[in-house]
């Protein structure tokens, strides 16, 4: 019988098996589970993402009903005690790597990103609660925060850490690696001088919003700094300033300051170190920050990332990055199969055909009919009676 790969296998076929199976190595992943390997375990956490599944008994009977499905995925039954250990004790870096490798492949229009790369980078918070007792507090909430690099031209992240709540977000964005020519844009979180410097040095630009606290000097007005209007807001002002607060001495190269009045919000102020771009454009990029808020109202609302699957930081460590992963998964498909849908309905589709054999660019379409017939009759298969 001819082998047809089921949505879910196909869904899976990015993931280079020879690539994750040196990542396992590197790690020695497999040395507390050997009976249930890092694939096993990769698999059945992206499925329980895509199947919506919110707990390890919900999971284990859904997987389990399709075992005859497994073989072909090169996974098998799933018990519920063996996920719960790996959970705990698996290296999560194993699912980090796999998770970079899949947004390399992740690319968006044909040839936008080498036009001008734009990284946004943000933190969400992951509320934890008392329930877990792994996370911490920050004031705000207790728990976990999940970083990331955000690639808006592809609409893809790149990278993704997560931390406790109280580590602050410049603690992150110093081990981001800097591209010459990039833009990267930040909110004022990740207010660091010698952090801006280095991207300056790197013959990169920063774009973010300055700290009420900082002062600064007016060196020059620019031509174009008023009236100038954008979507949804107008420029104010245009100045290259100088700033004398405490570590100007740290901050040798030019700085820019637009005043930016938006139109059901209120006035803000951008600073920058690009000095050739026009004061909307940076206003822009800057408004464009909101694309990776996007991104994670996306992933909390369709994507199980609320409840956990362990009560420990490297099970919730572990879902994140998996949900991360099938956030990729389903970008790359789309892409492959050249899929024009909004990403919500096809994640809709693959939770109800994951184990069907309907090729992914045909989903939402109704399975063909069959047109086998009997040689015999020239017809359609029919029952024959035979009376003796």
């Amino acid at each position: 019988m001819r082998f047809e790969s089921s949505s879910f296998g196909a869904l899976l076929k990015p993931v280079g098996r020879r690539a994750f199976k040196a990542s396992v190595e590197r790690h020695d992943a497999d040395r507390y589970g050997k009976s249930f390997s890092s694939w096993d375990h990769l698999v059945a956490l992206v499925y329980a993402q895509l199947s919506g599944a919110s707990s390890l008994r919900e999971l284990e009977l859904d997987w389990n009903a399709h075992g005859h499905r497994h073989y072909h995925l090169g996974s098998d039954l799933l018990s519920r005690s063996t996920l719960a250990d790996a959970n705990g004790r698996r290296p999560w870096q194993v699912f980090g790597e796999t998770m970079t490798a899949l947004a390399a492949q992740c690319s968006g229009k044909a040839g936008q990103e080498s036009r001008e790369m734009l990284r946004i980078i943000d933190s969400t918070p992951i509320p934890l609660g008392g329930l877990y007792g792994c996370g911490a507090s920050n004031g705000r909430i207790d728990g976990l925060k999940m970083h990331v690099v955000y690639d808006p031209a592809a609409l893809r992240p790149l990278a993704a850490e997560v931390t406790k709540a109280n580590v602050n977000d410049i603690e992150v964005g110093r081990g981001v690696e800097l591209a010459a020519g990039a833009t990267y844009v930040f909110d004022k979180g990740y207010c660091s001088f010698p952090w801006w410097r280095q991207i300056s040095d790197a013959g990169a630009f920063f774009v973010t919003r300055p700290k009420s606290n900082m002062k600064w000097r007016t060196l020059r007005r620019r031509r174009d700094g008023g009236g100038e209007e954008g979507d949804g807001f107008k420029i104010l002002r245009d100045a290259e300033v100088k700033l004398v607060s405490k570590g100007d001495s740290r901050l040798p190269m030019p700085l820019r300051l637009i005043k930016v009045k938006r139109t059901a919000a209120k006035t803000i102020t951008i600073l920058t170190n690009d000095m050739t771009r026009s004061a909307v454009a940076v206003a822009a990029l800057y408004k464009g920050r909101w694309q990776i808020e996007l991104l994670f109202r996306w992933l909390k609302q369709h994507l199980k990332i609320r409840r956990f699957m362990g009560y420990n930081e490297n099970a919730i460590r572990l879902q994140l990055i998996a949900a991360v992963i099938a956030f990729l998964l389903m970008r790359i498909a789309a892409k492959l199969n050249q899929i024009k849908m909004p990403l919500l309905r096809f994640a809709e589709l693959i939770k109800r055909n994951a184990f069907s054999t309907r090729p992914l660019a045909r989903l939402d379409r109704p399975p063909k009919r069959s047109t086998t017939s009997n040689p015999a009759t020239g017809g359609a298969i029919q029952f024959e009676f035979s009376y003796a």
